[in-house]
């Protein structure tokens, strides 16, 4: 288990928190292959995206944060999100899950400090799946998702091509037990076609 630093602290992220928020994402679009998007972004084109996920509801966006020093600084050390799955209706029980640690913050138990935070919260809410892409490889996220109960359900082959060269994306599952969802048994007469 990584060591989690005292001191660190979950809360919702805020429209204050953009500009670090866009650079720890940044470092991973410039950097690495984790995130399919090729281009940086200013905090301007990333503020919708902040603004989708309000402090309550399925759609959260939770911030780690070291707590203030004696001057008052903090440090955002990274963040982790639940997002919609797909845009249909009925897709609405289903999130999708991602963290972001700040380079140089990874091992330390930021993500599973966010994790842990980032379900206890959708524990409330009507949501019935969590799914998690994962751009291969990544031992690390995998870990992290093995942690929290999610088990591999498929393989996306040179799904996304970046940096000159293809890329696998692994899709990984999670059930969610719900307090307000109805029965997950499905009605054998409505079989999917």
């Amino acid at each position: 288990m990584p060591h989690i630093s005292t001191g660190v602290q979950v809360r919702p992220g805020t429209e204050a928190d953009l500009d670090v928020l866009t650079d720890i994402y940044n470092h991973y679009v410039r950097e690495t292959a984790l995130t399919f998007d090729t281009a940086a972004f200013t905090p301007a084109e990333r503020l919708p995206w902040l603004r989708s996920h309000p402090e309550d509801g399925p759609y959260r966006l939770l911030v780690a944060q070291e707590a203030p020093t004696a001057d008052n600084a903090t440090g955002v050390l990274g963040y982790a999100t639940s997002s919609p799955y797909r845009p249909k209706a009925a897709y609405s029980t289903s999130v999708e899950v991602s963290v972001y640690c700040a380079p140089g913050t990874t091992g330390r138990g930021i993500g599973t400090l966010l994790y842990t935070a980032l379900f206890d919260a959708l524990a409330g809410e009507d949501i019935h799946r969590a799914y998690a892409g994962i751009a291969q490889p990544n031992e690390p996220s995998e870990r992290l998702h093995d942690a929290f109960g999610f088990r591999h359900i498929g393989t996306y082959t040179e799904v996304g091509r970046k940096f000159g060269r293809y890329w696998d994306v692994s899709w990984y599952e999670k059930p969610l037990l719900s307090r307000t969802a109805p029965s997950a048994s499905p009605d054998p007469s409505r079989s999917p076609r």
